[in-house]
């Protein structure tokens, strides 16, 4: 599944390339990714959803966590003039890709580019013409359209925790959160593994299966230590840990271990760079241990026994 680097570089590339554009019609196959923003289940008619983001120019793109909104601006030409957002989660196997008529791009002849199941027709101001293809081989993506002004009433967006690259979250609120109380004044979650803590979206959302390993690498931290135990230097370690792994994720454009592509088609590069994440069975970079894999939550998750306490 796209994790936060993944996510956020969709983001970026979106911004540069569709900001500005008008929606002129949308083609999908498998009109059950659409969901209703309410009830959550497909919506009643994908036709309904083309009329509402027909004719809408896009404003800007944002993330939240791991998901992806399309702002949208009032449509002139019926009565629901607000604004609209579309909501996306690309789930275990979905990607962006941006076309124009003079695209020439290997990339998108690859395979894992292919499974094409949505497609937003797009104009320029300069009357240039576009598409935005969702293509998705499980088919398991989620789109939503919403109203923006309600967008963080949806339960799942509700739910979510602070964005671990949010500027809000600094070190004091990743530290109050470690510290955090139950109602009856005991640590609510001293007794819970680091791991759990982490790839939980309702504390913090944005860390994903393969960051987590490769921040507790780099943190020295065993996956299974208790929250309780980690002190407040070990604490700031894993703090800054999170924001170099992220950051340098961000940067060589997300991590291609299995489907993920970017908007052109292309790979991410920190595959590149990973330290342990599907490293089982090989040495240690660091210290030639044997890198190990254990399972946590229906996860797997890579360590170094000796490197990481």
């Amino acid at each position: 599944m796209p994790e936060l680097p993944e996510v956020q570089t969709v983001v970026s590339d979106l911004n540069k390339k569709i900001v500005g554009d008008t929606i002129t019609d949308f083609w999908s196959d498998w009109p059950k990714t659409i969901k209703d923003a309410n009830s959550g289940k497909p919506a009643s008619s994908a036709d309904k959803f083309k009329k509402e983001i027909k004719s809408r120019k896009i404003l800007k793109v944002r993330r939240i966590g791991k998901n992806i909104f399309i702002d949208l601006a009032g449509n002139p030409h019926y009565l629901e003039r607000g604004k609209k957002t579309i909501y996306i989660h690309l789930k275990m196997t979905g990607h962006l890709l941006v076309k124009t008529a003079k695209t020439k791009n290997n990339y998108f002849n690859e395979r894992v580019n292919q499974y094409i199941h949505h497609i937003w027709k797009l104009k320029t101001k300069n009357k240039k013409l576009k598409t935005l293809e969702f293509s998705d081989l499980r088919k398991f993506g989620k789109i939503v359209l919403v109203d923006t002004d309600k967008l963080e009433e949806l339960k799942e967006i509700k739910e979510l925790g602070i964005d671990v690259m949010d500027n809000k979250f600094t070190f004091q609120k990743f530290d109050e959160i470690l510290e955090k109380k139950s109602a009856y004044g005991r640590s609510a979650y001293g007794g819970k593994k680091i791991r759990d803590i982490l790839m939980n979206q309702h504390i913090i959302a944005g860390i994903g299966n393969i960051y987590l390993s490769e921040i507790l690498f780099d943190a020295g931290i065993m996956p299974t230590s208790l929250t309780w135990k980690l002190s407040f230097q070990v604490r700031k370690k894993l703090y800054n840990s999170i924001r170099k792994i992220l950051e340098k994720a961000i940067k060589l454009r997300g991590t291609s271990d299995s489907d993920y592509r970017d908007t052109s088609g292309a790979p991410g590069k920190f595959q590149k760079v990973l330290k342990v994440y599907q490293h089982e069975g090989q040495k240690c970079l660091k210290c030639d241990t044997i890198i190990k894999r254990v399972k946590m939550g229906q996860r797997s998750v890579f360590y170094c026994s000796k490197c990481q306490k």
